[in-house]
C-alpha cells in the first residue's frame, strides 16, 4: 500500500498503465538499491542504468502511483518560492545554480521522452505570474529583476496573463516551460530501466538500510534484502535519516480538474501570487481539453477541511475560467518544504554509500529528476562544485528561524498528549467518521469504516511519537510532524514512519 490507496484519485490515476509490477521475493544483488518508485526514484534508477549499473527499485505500494501522481504534471523552472527570496536567503551562487540544475532538468525530461519513446503528452509552454495580492506588484518587480541580475534568460513583462476570465495586468512571462503526463512518464521509465537490466518492485516496503565496508543492506518488511554498493532513498519523506526530518515540514495541496472545450483555454502555466497561491494548466484531450488547478494548501494535520478546499479551488476556476463545465476530479497530495528552499540531494548525514533525495516543496517533478542527476555522479565518484548546496548536511544560518518554527510546531503537537479527546465518544461515530478519543494515559485513533466495523489504533505516529491527526477526504491518518500517513487500519501508506499504528 502507498498513498495510491487514499481516497480521492488525481486525472493521472485513470491511465490504465502496465499490470502492477510483483514484489521482491527474495534475496537479491545489484549495483545500486533505490528505495521509491516516484519521479525521483525511477529518474535516479533510469540514469545509472544508462551509466551501466545494475539497478533495484523498491517501492512500498505501485510505482508510480505515490505522491508523484498526486501533483498536477506542471514542468518548470520558474520558482514558487521566488529567485529574489532565494538570492536573499542562499546568495546569487546558490540561485544561480538552481536554475541551472532545474532547468536542465526540464531538458532532461524531454530527451529522455523523446529518446525512449515515450508517448507522454510533454509540450513546450510558457508560463505566467500575474499579481492577485496586495503585494503582488512589487513581487513581480522584484522578482523581474533578480532574474535580470542573476542571469536567467527570457523572464520579462507582457501586458496581462492569458487567463480568459480575468484582466491581471501586467504579468511576468517565465518562457519554455513545459507540461506531461506523469503517469505515462513513469511508466515509460520503469519500461527502460527493465530493458537496460533493472528490476523494478511494487508492494515491497523498505524497513531499513545499513552500510558498511562491503557496501549496503536494504531490508524489506517481507524479510528479503538487497545488497548494494549503494542505495539511495528517494521515497517522498527522507527514510533512513533522522536529523534531515527536522529540516523539512510537510504540506497538503489541493488540485481539481474539468472539461473545458479543445482550443478555449490558451496552453499555459498560470501561477498567482496569493500565499497560498493557485496554479492552472491545460491536459489535452481528444474530445476536450482538461483544466487542472491547484492551490490551497496548509500544514499538515492542521485542517480537516479538504472538501471545502476543493470547493474553493473550484469557485476560483469558474471565476478565472468561465468555460469550465463541471469538476470531474479532485485530490490532494503532500509536500515536503524545506527550510531553506532548496531540495536535499546527496549523501545521508554520516554515510559514504546511502544517499537520499527529498525536500522538493512544490517542484518535486523537475526537483526531483535534479536530484537524479546530481546522484548519478556522486555515485560514479565525481563531486560537481555546487554538490554542497543541495547535501542533506548542509546548514543554513538564515533558516535558523524556520528551522525553530519547525521544532516548535513539533513541540506544540507532543502536548496534545495532555489534551482530552475530541468530544466525540467511540459508540458516537457513525460509518465514515473518525476521531481521537482517550483511553485512559492514552490517546487512540477510532475510526467506523462504511460497513460500520470500528478500528482503533494507537494515534502515536510510530516514526518518533507525535499524535496523528484524521485527514476526512482521503480518509487516513496523517503525521503533522514528518509526515507520516497511515490507512485506518493502521497500515503505513507513506514514511518516515516504516511500522503501523498497533491496535488500540
Amino acid at each position: 500500500m502507498n498513498v495510491g490507496d487514499e481516497r480521492t484519485r488525481s486525472i493521472w490515476m485513470d491511465h490504465d498503465g502496465p499490470p502492477a509490477r510483483p514484489p521482491l521475493r527474495e534475496d537479491a544483488t545489484a549495483d545500486v538499491c533505490v528505495v521509491g518508485a516516484g519521479i525521483a526514484g525511477l529518474s535516479i534508477a533510469y540514469e545509472l542504468a544508462r551509466a551501466g549499473k545494475r539497478v533495484i527499485v523498491v517501492d512500498r505500494g505501485r510505482p508510480g502511483h505515490g505522491q508523484s501522481a498526486r501533483t498536477t504534471g506542471h514542468l518548470a523552472w520558474q520558482l514558487d518560492d521566488y529567485y529574489h527570496l532565494l538570492r536573499r536567503e542562499r546568495g546569487d551562487a546558490d540561485a544561480r545554480s538552481y536554475y541551472d540544475r532545474v532547468s536542465a532538468a526540464v531538458d532532461r525530461i524531454e530527451e529522455v521522452a523523446r529518446e525512449e519513446g515515450i508517448d507522454c503528452d510533454f509540450a513546450r509552454v510558457d508560463g505566467y505570474l500575474f499579481s492577485a495580492s496586495e503585494n503582488g506588484p512589487d513581487e513581480l518587480r522584484e522578482e523581474e529583476r533578480a532574474c535580470r541580475e542573476l542571469g536567467i534568460p527570457g523572464v520579462r513583462f507582457v501586458a496581462q496573463a492569458p487567463v480568459p476570465g480575468r484582466d491581471t495586468g501586467p504579468a511576468l512571462l517565465w518562457p519554455d516551460q513545459a507540461r506531461f503526463h506523469v503517469l505515462k512518464y513513469l511508466d515509460g521509465i520503469a519500461a527502460a530501466i527493465e530493458r537496460l537490466g533493472g528490476l523494478v518492485c511494487g508492494n515491497t516496503a523498505m524497513i531499513g538500510v545499513s552500510e558498511d565496508a562491503n557496501g549496503t543492506i536494504t531490508t524489506m518488511e517481507n524479510g528479503t534484502q538487497v545488497r548494494a554498493a549503494h542505495a539511495v532513498m528517494a521515497a517522498n519523506a527522507a527514510l533512513g535519516d533522522l536529523p534531515i526530518q527536522t529540516k523539512m515540514e510537510p504540506w497538503r495541496s489541493y488540485a481539481v480538474a474539468g472539461p473545458v472545450a479543445k482550443g478555449s483555454v490558451p496552453d499555459a502555466l498560470v501561477w498567482d501570487t496569493l500565499d497560498n497561491y493557485h496554479y492552472a494548466r491545460i491536459q489535452p484531450g481528444d474530445e476536450h481539453d482538461l483544466l487542472i488547478v491547484g492551490g490551497e494548501d496548509h500544514r499538515l494535520g492542521e485542517h480537516d477541511d479538504g472538501a471545502e478546499r476543493l470547493d474553493a479551488l473550484e469557485a476560483w476556476a469558474r471565476e478565472h475560467y468561465p468555460m469550465w463545465q463541471e469538476r470531474t476530479h479532485g485530490w490532494s497530495g503532500m509536500v515536503l518544504e524545506p527550510v531553506d528552499l532548496l531540495p536535499f540531494s546527496g549523501r545521508a548525514h554520516g554515510k559514504d554509500r546511502i544517499f537520499l533525495h527529498t525536500g522538493d516543496s512544490g517542484e518535486g517533478l523537475t526537483n526531483g529528476v535534479l536530484g537524479a542527476m546530481l546522484i548519478r555522479k556522486l555515485i560514479a565518484g565525481a563531486e560537481p562544485s555546487d554538490a554542497g548546496t543541495y547535501a542533506p548536511s548542509r546548514v543554513t544560518l538564515r533558516a535558523a528561524g524556520e528551522l525553530a518554527s519547525n521544532l516548535g510546531h513539533a513541540a506544540a503537537n507532543f502536548a496534545e498528549y495532555l489534551t482530552p479527546g475530541g468530544g466525540t465518544r467511540v459508540d458516537e461515530l457513525k460509518p465514515g467518521e473518525a476521531a481521537l478519543v482517550r483511553n485512559g494515559l492514552k490517546k487512540v485513533a477510532a475510526y467506523r469504516d462504511e460497513e460500520g466495523k470500528l478500528h482503533l489504533r494507537s494515534a502515536t505516529c510510530t516514526h518518533l511519537g507525535c499524535i496523528v491527526h484524521w485527514n476526512g477526504l482521503e480518509r487516513v491518518w496523517d503525521c503533522p510532524c514528518h509526515g507520516s500517513q497511515f490507512a485506518p487500519d493502521g497500515a503505513v501508506l507513506s514514511g518516515p514512519a516504516t511500522e503501523p499504528l498497533p491496535e488500540a
